[in-house]
């Protein structure tokens, strides 16, 4: 079994997408202890804004008239959607910035779909379980002076449930910036509760997602 996990997150020490997505992943190492782990850091090592363009060009000219930029930008885009596919199970893993996903996340997912095998209506990922870990420095909860705020996590429901066909579930820390900023003082027992839960539900859903792909690949081979 292989659990494929991206991370976004610019940050790497001190950063609660990356450490709620470590403990999503002992969940699922816990169900398949020495499986694969295949990672994509788009954070660290972000892949260039311009390929997407340029993959996406790439589409309309016949593949033995492509330039070598072309053809660069279609094999990545090719190796992106590959380690995809070969993930039983899937987290990715985002910070909340601006209000919505960082530009790396969004590049990929860009570039990722214009795979012929991710293009909108092919659904590669039906039945397979996604989980999304996102990291939120305030609170756009229900009352909250901005609920509705969070641009992020329902285009990425949107991409991996509707468009790609992925079973999405989401596991989210809220008040992440309390600690750091003077203004948000009172809200710092909150921001650990949050933490603490998020870390739980993280854990539990790694183990679900192990299970419910050790199902799905059951079923497949029947």
């Amino acid at each position: 079994m292989t659990l494929f996990r991206l991370d976004a997150s610019i940050r790497t020490d001190g950063s609660v997408s990356r450490e709620v997505a470590d403990s999503l992943e002992r969940g699922w190492l816990a169900e398949h202890p020495g499986d694969a782990v295949v990672r994509r850091d788009v954070g660290v090592a972000p892949i260039p804004a311009d390929v997407w363009a340029t993959a996406a060009a790439a589409q309309h000219v016949p593949a033995d008239q492509r330039t070598e930029q072309q053809e660069a930008a279609v094999a990545l885009a090719a190796a992106l959607a590959d380690e995809v596919l070969a993930g039983d199970s899937v987290v990715i893993a985002s910070p909340l910035y601006n209000f919505t996903v960082s530009q790396h996340l969004k590049t990929w997912i860009d570039l990722l779909v214009t795979d012929p095998r991710f293009t909108p209506g092919q659904q590669p990922l039906v039945g397979r379980p996604v989980a999304l870990v996102l990291a939120r420095g305030g609170g756009y909860g229900p009352g909250t002076p901005r609920e509705g705020w969070d641009h992020a996590t329902p285009w990425l429901r949107r991409i991996f449930g509707d468009v790609l066909g992925a079973d999405v579930s989401a596991v989210a820390a809220e008040l992440t910036l309390a600690d750091v900023k003077p203004a948000m003082a009172d809200l710092r027992d909150l921001a650990a509760q949050s933490r603490t839960e998020a870390h739980g539900l993280a854990e539990r859903t790694g183990r679900t997602l192990a299970a419910r792909a050790l199902a799905g690949r059951a079923l497949a081979n029947a």
